[in-house]
């Protein structure tokens, strides 16, 4: 202990900022080197399921522990919070680590538990937070405010499982970060936020996730206005719902679309700047409009789980051919079982395919025809192909084999391409 009591005030305090707040106070009785240490450690996680901490002696622990902190500023202040714990001690710990000059403030509800009893955050919070960076809240309630409210340095913001007061507080609380660089949005049921609107025009990075089946309210979805949006995600299992994006995004880079709507081309279309697309449609019908072009476009990774696997591979073609500039396609779950449409080569091969495509991967292969008039028509036509990688979960070696006999008979066009084949369990 000695050594280690030598080493500089930040390398020790970096390493206490490691451990859970109730560790880093209980080094306080190490020596007097450690004696008031603990004070300026810049990061705090307060866990009430830590060693099995009887919620009021963490109550009164974070109040004096808090109280005692001597930091300007904290870096990090960490809330894991069981359902059953006292929601006006969670007010009062809000509103102390507010004048605290918090720059991350994470309050998470630990959903281990079969209690759904929302913490609801006090208001102070959305007036006292002037240098609040990033902002992460799980399964808490936010109450409505009658004052202005603003977080001007607010750069990321994280609303999981979030209760809000309505549809109006929601666009109030994004319109009033100014700087705000990324949003995760994770819905839940009965949030209030049945039309959930995202307008902001600093905003680079988005999330948008509603995947529990129970929410599936008519008429909900999103409405997005984020014009500097680099970054996109949208993960929604709901066929009734919907995505409208109000003005065009031209600066994405990278999307990621994973979506049950009827009509999923709208959001393609807001899209065509992007570089780096992954793509999964559960209904593949009539879902990609006419006259795309993502000439941008370098990485396509498609799933697919129509049950027509012809639609499937018609969207994979339109896709192609409408990405003259492909480099990386990768393919993942291609669902073969049960009966399909036959699907019919089209009469030439995409461009991308022809002259720019270098790495092919599909992922689950089985070895079913449809699959291997892909890879086929693939190799045959691409020039530039450097690799190609597929992978199987089929446990029978000797189907595997057989599978690895099949491919390696397939013609390729260019005489660098590689081909392997392995397991993946």
């Amino acid at each position: 202990m000695d050594s280690i009591s030598q080493l500089p005030d930040a390398l020790l305090l970096g390493v206490l900022s490691l451990l859970p707040a109730k560790d880093v106070v209980a080094t306080m009785i190490l020596s007097k080197r450690w004696q008031f240490l603990w004070m300026f450690v810049p990061k705090l996680i307060y866990d009430d399921n830590y060693q099995n901490i009887e919620f009021e002696r963490l109550s009164r622990f974070v109040y004096r522990s808090l109280l005692l902190h001597e930091a300007p500023v904290i870096e990090t202040l960490h809330f894991i919070i069981r359902p059953k714990s006292n929601v006006v001690d969670i007010g009062v710990w809000t509103r102390t680590a507010v004048k605290r000059c918090v720059r991350e403030l994470i309050i998470e509800m630990d959903c281990s538990s079969s209690s759904t009893a929302p913490v609801m955050l006090p208001r102070s919070l959305y007036s006292g937070c002037s240098i609040l960076v990033k902002l992460k809240l799980k399964k808490v309630v936010l109450v409505d405010v009658t004052s202005p409210f603003s977080f001007p340095s607010l750069k990321e913001l994280s609303l999981k499982s979030v209760k809000y007061p309505d549809e109006e507080f929601v666009q109030s609380l994004l319109s009033n970060c100014p700087v705000l660089e990324s949003l995760v949005v994770k819905q839940c049921p009965n949030d209030n936020a049945t039309i959930f609107t995202v307008k902001n025009s600093s905003l680079k990075s988005l999330v948008l996730e509603n995947q529990d089946l129970r929410y599936n309210d008519i008429g909900a979805g999103y409405v997005i206005d984020a014009p500097s949006l680099e970054k996109f995600k949208i993960r929604d299992l709901h066929e009734d719902r919907f995505c409208v994006i109000e003005n065009e995004m031209p600066n994405i880079v990278e999307a990621d679309i994973d979506v049950a709507y009827g009509h999923p081309g709208k959001i393609l279309s807001s899209i065509t700047s992007v570089k780096h697309l992954t793509l999964c449609i559960t209904s593949s019908k009539d879902a990609y409009p006419v006259g795309l072009a993502f000439c941008s476009l370098v990485y396509l990774e498609i799933w697919t789980l129509d049950t027509e696997w012809s639609n499937d591979l018609n969207l994979l073609m339109c896709v192609l051919r409408d990405s003259p500039n492909l480099r990386a396609l990768k393919l993942e779950q291609l669902d073969c079982d049960g009966d399909r449409s036959c699907w019919m080569e089209p009469s030439s091969a995409p461009e991308c395919v022809i002259w720019s495509l270098e790495t092919l991967e599909l992922v689950d292969y089985e070895g079913a025809e449809e699959e291997k008039k892909v890879i086929a028509f693939i190799l045959r036509n691409a020039n530039c192909l450097k690799k190609a990688t597929i992978s199987t979960e089929s446990t029978d070696p000797n189907k595997r084999l057989e599978m690895l006999k099949e491919l390696e008979l397939f013609p390729r066009r260019s005489p660098n391409c590689q081909l392997a084949f392995y397991y993946s369990p």
